[in-house]
């Protein structure tokens, strides 16, 4: 069976599926929105916690983090690029393992990025306090909404162009802080008694300062940074040349994460000792002002700023994409299936920005916000391990049912199905790391809850005739695909 009647396959399946989607991301575009996924809040804001918490050893808790969710973006970019009707990872989802798959995936993701929008709705408002405190809280939440509300309704282009400078505002940022670092190295600058020196990383209790259970806390804050680096996998159906840009955009991550990641942790740890980290503190509002830079607070609040509203940006393009794919799947009311003019799912971006303005409500909530952002954060990365998860899974399956597409493929995933399992077991060990803290405990138990509603409303949908037809439709191309494998082996 050829790639092509794969693709045919899929449309006779989901009738609506071929994607009117203008594709009109360039590799300019794409590439700094695979950069500004991987570089989260999570660097700038909770890199002080990590420090704090695990010591030099946060620099192998990014390593590895980063290691594995390469594998999960080669899986993604192979199974994307078997299928160019796929307009996203919930579609290759439910064409692999089922509508099931393509219903949980898509509400999942969905939801996601609506609880990290909220969370970047909250950090907004409190960022532009730092210059107009006397000003209420609920004006910048709603601006900003309406702002990216109004930049996203145009075209796909312009949510691109936004990204791009978004991001390369958080890429100017980090790389002044490791020039800025590096300099105060080489000419053995001296703060509170200690010199800067690449020696402090060892040299304040060794690598492992905190021991087994501090590395493990790290891993607890810092798959929270990661957040969003699948990003590019909705952006498939609107990318331009889709065949030379996703690749090249999956295989520089772990460039990316060895420079903005490793590169700046080692940079701050080594101008000051990692025990002069705190949790409430921004790491590289210290460096700044340690280098004398004016307004630093102002200057690294500003790059926060921007890379929060980035964040919020992010999720209001991905949730309307995943949206608008789940409608035209009959997973989601038909109306966001429908696009604008100008080839932009109106309605989808709508409905989720209405879920943001939680946020403004949120900003009134009694309680500490640092915990509330905690909880927040900590479903949000469970909910995205969900997702990743079905991208490893569909991609075990994939290898099974459809080898000759895995033959044929230009971009396979290093590892295939061996390291497929390793990444699971990751998720696993995540997971075991999750329970072992009682703010983070307390998020692994509410998280369920939202795969509760969502399997109710699962059931609900079951009952739709046209759902069945899906259903049906699906089991006979699976059995079609296993008597051809048979047919392959004898």
């Amino acid at each position: 069976m050829s790639e092509k009647s794969t693709e045919t396959e899929w449309e006779e399946i989901v009738p609506q599926a071929s994607p009117p989607l203008q594709r009109a991301l360039s590799n300019r575009h794409i590439q700094l929105m695979a950069i500004g996924g991987a570089i989260g809040t999570g660097l700038f804001m909770g890199s002080g916690k990590t420090i704090s918490v695990a010591g030099p050893s946060v620099i192998f808790v990014y390593m590895i983090i980063g290691f594995m969710l390469f594998f999960v973006m080669r899986a993604m970019g192979e199974l994307l690029l078997s299928n160019l009707q796929y307009k996203n990872f919930g579609d290759f989802a439910g064409d692999i393992l089922g509508p099931w798959a393509s219903f949980f995936t898509g509400w999942t993701y969905w939801f996601c990025w609506i609880v990290t929008g909220i969370a970047d709705v909250v950090a907004i408002a409190h960022y532009v306090a730092f210059w107009w405190p006397d000003l209420a809280l609920w004006i910048p939440a709603l601006t900003c909404i309406l702002v990216l509300l109004a930049l996203n309704l145009p075209t796909v282009r312009a949510f691109g162009e936004t990204e791009f400078w978004f991001a390369l505002i958080k890429i100017i940022a980090i790389m002044a802080l490791i020039v800025t670092g590096l300099v105060m190295i080489i000419t053995g600058f001296e703060t509170e008694g200690a010199h800067a020196s690449f020696a402090n990383l060892w040299e304040h209790g060794g690598m492992f300062p905190t021991g087994f259970m501090g590395f493990v806390a790290g891993f607890q804050i810092a798959v929270f940074a990661f957040v969003g680096i699948e990003l590019v996998g909705t952006a498939a159906a609107e990318t331009k040349d889709p065949e030379r840009n996703l690749p090249r955009a999956v295989n520089s991550i772990p460039i990316r994460v060895l420079l903005f990641y490793v590169g700046s942790l080692i940079i701050l740890m080594a101008v000051r000792p990692w025990t002069s980290y705190t949790a409430d503190e921004s790491p590289f509002v210290g460096m700044f002002a340690l280098a004398g830079l004016v307004g630093a607070a102002g200057v690294v609040n500003f790059v926060v700023l921007t890379s929060a509203t980035s964040s919020a940006n992010s999720g209001i393009y991905s949730t309307s994409r995943m949206v608008y794919g789940l409608a035209r799947e009959g997973d989601a009311p038909k109306a966001f299936g429908r696009l604008s003019s100008r080839k932009v799912p109106k309605n989808a971006l709508i409905f989720s920005c209405m879920f943001l303005l939680a946020g403004v409500v949120l900003l009134y909530a009694e309680g500490s916000v640092a915990e509330a952002f905690t909880l927040v954060t900590t479903i949000s990365a469970l909910c995205f391990m969900f997702v990743w998860t079905m991208i490893m899974v569909s991609y075990i399956v994939y290898r099974r049912r459809r080898p000759h597409l895995h033959e044929a493929s230009k971009f396979k995933m290093p590892g295939g199905v061996f390291m497929s399992y390793v990444v699971l077991a990751f998720f696993g060990f995540i997971i075991w790391a999750l329970t072992q803290q009682p703010d983070t405990l307390m998020a692994l138990i509410f998280t369920p809850i939202w795969f509760v509603l969502l399997s109710f409303g699962y059931v609900m949908l079951r009952r739709n005739p046209e759902h069945a037809k899906i259903r049906a439709a699906h089991d006979v191309k699976v059995a079609r695909e296993h008597e051809e494998r048979k047919a392959r082996l004898q």
